[in-house]
């Protein structure tokens, strides 16, 4: 049957939570996003909204330090969490990020996935390893999404997904996604289409 990909026409910035118990009443569906600092979380969404601008893109990690709620086709929220796993961030101040990444995961009975960003230049990491576990222990639907795919060479993308796959013990295989060619974006979308 021929598949229709999903089709953004429209996102808009709402909020930005840097605690819990601000976080909006749930009433439309989400899909969250997580991922380390810097593995390009705020390009996949400029890109996937087709927004340049939309989501401020930093060569600084550990620069988002809140949780953001995109309006996506005024029906869904993109929501975009703290990075992770950043060593120059003070331990205070990571212990805030985790307790609020936590208090939205296991809170939001409208949260209908999380798509989980790695590197694909590098073996995933311990951080990205608990954030994988801990997501499917709340029986929450994840998918892994392998970005920055345009600064390895065509030779090596196997080998590399390989390692994630393994890494990360996914039965679903992570997408190849690059920001700037916009190669993999289909697949995104189209898991996102399911999820909602």
């Amino acid at each position: 049957m021929f598949k229709k990909t999903m089709r953004i026409d429209s996102a808009v910035f709402t909020t930005s939570v840097f605690n819990s118990t601000e976080l909006p009443e749930p009433a439309l569906p989400e899909i969250a996003m997580a991922g380390r600092s810097n593995v390009g979380k705020s390009s996949l969404i400029n890109c996937l909204t087709g927004r340049k601008g939309l989501a401020r893109v930093s060569s600084t990690p550990g620069k988002t330090q809140s949780i953001n709620f995109y309006l996506i086709n005024g029906t869904w929220y993109l929501v975009d969490l703290p990075g992770y796993g950043y060593a120059r961030v003070p331990k205070k101040e990571k212990a805030s990020w985790s307790k609020l990444i936590e208090g939205y995961l296991t809170g939001r009975p409208t949260l209908k996935g999380v798509l989980h960003l790695v590197d694909i230049r590098h073996p995933p990491m311990e951080s990205d390893l608990v954030m994988q576990e801990w997501v499917r222990s709340l029986g929450i639907p994840v998918l892994v999404v392998a970005t920055k795919l345009d600064k390895i060479s065509r030779g090596k993308r196997l080998q590399h997904l390989k390692v994630i796959n393994a890494g990360l013990g996914l039965t679903n295989p992570a997408i190849p996604f690059s920001a700037v060619t916009g190669e993999g974006l289909a697949d995104v979308l189209d898991a996102l289409s399911l999820w909602l």
